[in-house]
């Protein structure tokens, strides 16, 4: 019964249950539904853990009051030792995932607070046993970061393993990563990767896998749905809802992380999602970048550190922008205000750097909609110094995207122009109505 004893293992054992099954139980006037599931023995001894169907699990005092009906017979899943060899299935297609750290490969001892890595195939198989349904995997830990400790040359390492893995014929690739800066990651990949014939799939988690709320199961089994569907760019796979119920597919250039720890914290911004997974099938919403049969995965790598992404405030300082071209910065992009403003206080430590060749890019820190630079009297004049809008592309991917440039060029009218240009889907060729995300308020429709 794994782990249970005294009173609940004994009402366990009177309804003829086994860890796995699916069963009901009745207490105090209240029903819960859901699946029976191990415990480990220094947990409490009187309280029955069952996951239900929202993904989170609960736990009920075994007492004289407490009913269980055994609804059906599940089957506990199986667990792989740690290293033990996984026999891939012919049949199957073969993804690749690699490993980078993050809470999606790691576990956590809660007596000393610490986070170990789990990212060998059997530990990825135990903490979604529906994957062997799917596919055969190889794992590959290419680093083990936290993602807020994440680099260019870091993302320039992953983006090598990727092409790598897909060239020897993997048939898709998840990259396992943090999710505080996998947006970043996502972009630097959209932007290095070319000749893409098959899926690269950026997925993470939440919570552990340890966490009776973890949502890794859910995005480890819709990352490698989408890892053999047709599919050929890079993409984000996470929670769709707060539930167990399906996983939306984000375009790699488009996606945010807009919860500090909500399972759905992601969102497509000013655009729908690619499509959605539910119960392993793919659907697509909009037109994407099909699978293609041949093609070598180049990699044209090589990121300019020294790009600064600058949030307007009130009363911010020209001081700023002087040090950043003190420092030798090469790259600047605004997160201006509105539809892309900055107050006077900046203009000559702008019409600074434009002068010395440091190309500055303007985009808005409202999120959804689009910078329009010739609405106010504002923007004018910062077009007038140089100042160049990138439509709606987020803060977080223009500055990826500029050091991806300018480490190809520093010719000030070809990184304009290389910014403007629509490269791995990151600038929307109109804005849409129906993507911006706003609050149900209660009692209204």
């Amino acid at each position: 019964m794994k782990g249970y004893r005294d009173n609940a293992k004994n009402l366990l054992k009177s309804a003829s249950v086994d860890i796995g099954d699916r069963i009901k139980i009745r207490k105090r006037g209240q029903e819960f539904e859901g699946l029976l599931m191990p415990r480990t023995k220094g947990e409490a001894a009187d309280h029955i853990v069952m996951k239900l169907d929202s993904g989170y699990n609960i736990g009920i005092k075994a007492t004289e009051d407490t009913e269980i009906e055994k609804i059906r017979e599940g089957k506990e899943p199986e667990m792989r030792r740690h290293g033990e060899k996984v026999e891939p299935d012919a049949d199957k297609p073969n993804i690749s995932i690699i490993g980078t750290g993050g809470t999606v490969a790691s576990r956590v001892d809660y007596r000393t607070g610490a986070v170990h890595p789990a990212f060998s195939a059997s530990e990825i198989y135990n903490s979604a046993p529906e994957i062997a349904e799917i596919a055969n995997i190889e794992t590959n830990n290419v680093c083990n970061v936290l993602s807020e400790n994440m680099t260019p040359e870091l993302w320039s390492k992953v983006g090598n393993a990727v092409a790598e893995d897909l060239n020897d014929g993997a048939d898709g690739v998840i990259v396992a990563h943090g999710t505080d800066t996998m947006s970043y990651t996502a972009s630097a990949l959209s932007f290095m990767l070319k000749n893409l014939s098959k899926p690269v799939v950026l997925v993470g988690s939440q919570r552990s896998s340890d966490r009776p709320s973890s949502d890794v199961t859910l995005n480890l089994t819709g990352a490698v749905s989408v890892a053999i569907s047709n599919l050929a760019e890079v993409c984000v796979v996470m929670h769709g809802s707060t539930e167990d119920e399906f996983c939306l597919i984000h375009r790699g250039t488009k996606v945010r992380k807009c919860h500090t720890s909500r399972r759905d914290a992601f969102q497509s911004i000013n655009d729908l999602p690619l499509g959605i997974v539910r119960d392993k099938s793919v659907r697509f919403f909009q037109d994407k970048r099909g699978r293609r049969k041949n093609g070598k995965v180049e990699v044209e790598d090589g990121f300019e550190e020294k790009v600064a992404l600058v949030k307007i405030f009130p009363s911010i300082q020209g001081e700023i922008i002087e040090k950043l071209i003190e420092d030798g910065y090469k790259g600047i992009v605004l997160e201006g205000t509105g539809l892309g403003h900055t107050p006077e206080s900046l203009f000559s430590g702008i019409e600074k750097a434009i002068e010395k060749n440091i190309p500055v890019a303007m985009t808005s820190q409202c999120i959804w909609g689009r910078t329009n630079m010739r609405v106010y009297s504002t923007g004018r004049d910062l077009l007038d110094l140089g100042v160049f809008p990138v439509e709606d592309m987020l803060p977080e991917t223009a500055l990826v995207k500029m050091m991806w440039i300018l480490d190809k060029t520093q010719e000030m009218e070809e990184v304009q122009a290389r910014m403007k240009e629509n490269i791995a889907g990151e600038i929307s060729s109109r804005t849409r109505a129906d993507t911006f995300l706003k609050p149900k308020i209660p009692g209204e429709e």
